[in-house]
């Protein structure tokens, strides 16, 4: 025989699935760039607070600096339409919320050349320009942001770079801050070095974040800001939390590991001493199946108690058929044993037998036959019932199919009784299983009460919904039942009137059909005589 191939051990598969349980997270983070992009609207933001204190900043030095350009209403753009709501709404709060996501967000080229200005820089912006460079560059030192402060023209009068002078009118988010409208995008960086190390303040990602936004007048445009700034990277943030991601993933695995010993403890450790308990019973040991004492879980113990239920009858049906086929051993070795010693006997004596002894061997070989023939009709009859399984649709009306039998029994001349009323109701099995178990009642109730016993019956009703049954009681007036032969009426094989040629399944016979339906029989108290009480099961 093959070797049987090497299997993944059930507690090995529980850590496997928990690990990945515990990964699936890090990797949908990893395929849909969440956390990255949470760090780029974290620079996003950042860079919107920048340019609003770049602009209040503006803002307060354009008063002070030039503060007959508030008097002239010809100075700056004005907004444009779709703009001009926007920025005069008349809520005191105007949030703007960081909205850049990779999964969704184009990533632009990289940034257009800067231009020469086709005009000199406004004389007002200039002069607010040159106050504001200095604070520009400082600030950058601390918030390592890129800033350029324009006028209403697009050129740039402010800068932490090296384009003071030149316009940015070929940056569209300029040109659109210029016209009123607040914006942020991403583009392309295109590294100028080798990548810095993982603890450099040098950002290593390839794209920047943009934002710009219109410096206002009242409703006119009198300066654009443009900030931009590499945001950081995942590798250079998880490198910042390392010891602090290293002890959560140190508690996360060990919580995993502990997961893991509970589970296997809740459901291998149950598993395991089920397959202990089915070996020993596969190896013959009797109740080695029992229910778990500590099943932990409810589904292990629901299969602990099925499987204990299940080799229960397992055991029944095994010790059933080892006495059954004992007591079939039995019953044909009498006939068998007859009809082989008849044989022999005509064989050898044939020609010296008178016709009567030869007409009495060949009734006995007869008598053996019958016997036979009506054992193995009995046993055939038996196995049909312990294997019958009753249909849904099976309905029986019991009152007609006691009064057909009892005038099928009276023309055969067995004296019946029905004690009305009978019941009106149905009961759950086709008609030909009630009139065969009732049958075989007649029948047993004729075979030992003789042909001159009356047999009476009569039906009542029990119970309500899955609990409602109809009784039938078959009573007769013959010799009844002794107390010692009670307790053993219904086991196969069992009769006292052997003699009569009684095989002891008429009543094994008749409890099978009634179990396959639901139903029972029991033997009543009787004064006299026998009676029988048949459990049946009230149609719906």
């Amino acid at each position: 025989m093959a070797a049987s191939r090497p299997r993944l051990k059930l507690h090995h598969l529980l850590l496997a699935v928990n690990l990945t349980v515990l990964w699936l997270p890090l990797l949908g983070l990893e395929a849909l760039r969440l956390y990255d992009s949470a760090l780029v609207r974290q620079t996003e933001s950042e860079l919107i607070a920048q340019a609003a204190f770049v602009a209040a900043s503006y803002r307060a030095a354009l008063e002070r600096l030039a503060p007959q350009s508030a008097a002239d209403p010809g100075y700056g753009v004005p907004l444009a339409p779709p703009w001009l709501q926007f920025h005069t709404h008349e809520a005191r709060w105007r949030p703007r919320p960081a909205r850049l996501d990779l999964a969704q967000d184009t990533v632009r080229p990289p940034p257009p050349e800067t231009v020469e200005a086709f005009a000199p820089p406004d004389p007002y912006a200039d002069a607010v320009g040159r106050e504001l460079q200095t604070l520009l560059v400082d600030a950058q030192v601390m918030t390592l942001a890129g800033i350029a402060v324009t006028d209403m023209r697009g050129t740039v009068v402010a800068t932490t770079g090296p384009s003071l002078g030149r316009s940015l009118t070929g940056f569209d988010e300029v040109r659109r801050a210029l016209n009123g409208e607040p914006l942020s995008l991403l583009r392309e960086r295109l590294p100028d070095a080798a990548p810095p190390a993982i603890d450099s303040i040098s950002r290593g990602t390839l794209l920047r974040v943009f934002v710009a936004a219109p410096i206002l007048q009242g409703q006119r445009v009198v300066a654009a800001v443009l900030l931009w700034r590499t945001p950081a990277s995942l590798s250079q943030v998880l490198h910042g939390k390392r010891y602090h991601l290293l002890a959560a993933a140190g508690l996360l695995l060990a919580t995993v590991i502990a997961m893991s010993v509970l589970t296997s403890f809740a459901v291998v450790r149950p598993l395991r001493l089920l397959v202990r308990q089915a070996r020993r019973a596969t190896a013959g040991e009797k109740g080695a199946v029992t229910a778990l004492a500590r099943p932990v879980t409810r589904e292990i113990a629901d299969l602990s108690q099925a499987v204990a239920t299940m080799a229960g009858h397992l055991e029944q049906r095994a010790d059933y058929i080892r006495t059954f086929a004992a007591h079939v051993s039995h019953e044909f070795k009498t006939p068998l044993t007859g009809i082989r010693g008849a044989v022999e006997l005509l064989r050898d004596h044939l020609d010296t037998m008178t016709a009567a002894e030869r007409e009495r061997f060949l009734d006995n070989l007869d008598q053996d036959a019958i016997r036979l023939e009506r054992l193995v009709r009995r046993l055939l009859e038996l196995a049909r019932a312990d294997v019958m399984q009753a249909a849904p649709a099976d309905r029986a009306e019991v009152a007609a199919v006691i009064r057909r039998l009892a005038a099928r029994y009276r023309e055969a001349g067995l004296t019946v009784e029905i004690i009305e009323p009978l019941s009106a109701s149905g009961v759950a099995m086709a008609e030909e299983v009630l009139d065969s178990l009732l049958s075989n009642l007649f029948d047993n109730a004729r075979q030992h009460g003789g042909e001159a016993v009356t047999v009476s019956v009569a039906c009542s009703e029990s119970g309500v919904g899955a609990d409602a049954a109809v009784w039938v009681e078959i009573s007769d007036d013959g010799p009844g039942i002794s107390p010692a032969n009670a307790a053993r009426v219904f086991e196969p094989f069992f009769t006292t009137a052997r003699a009569r040629g009684g095989t002891g399944l008429g009543l094994a016979v008749v409890r099978s059909l009634l179990a396959a339906h639901g139903g029972d029989i029991e033997l009543g108290d009787s004064a006299a005589g026998t009676r029988l009480r048949v459990r049946l099961p009230r149609a719906i």
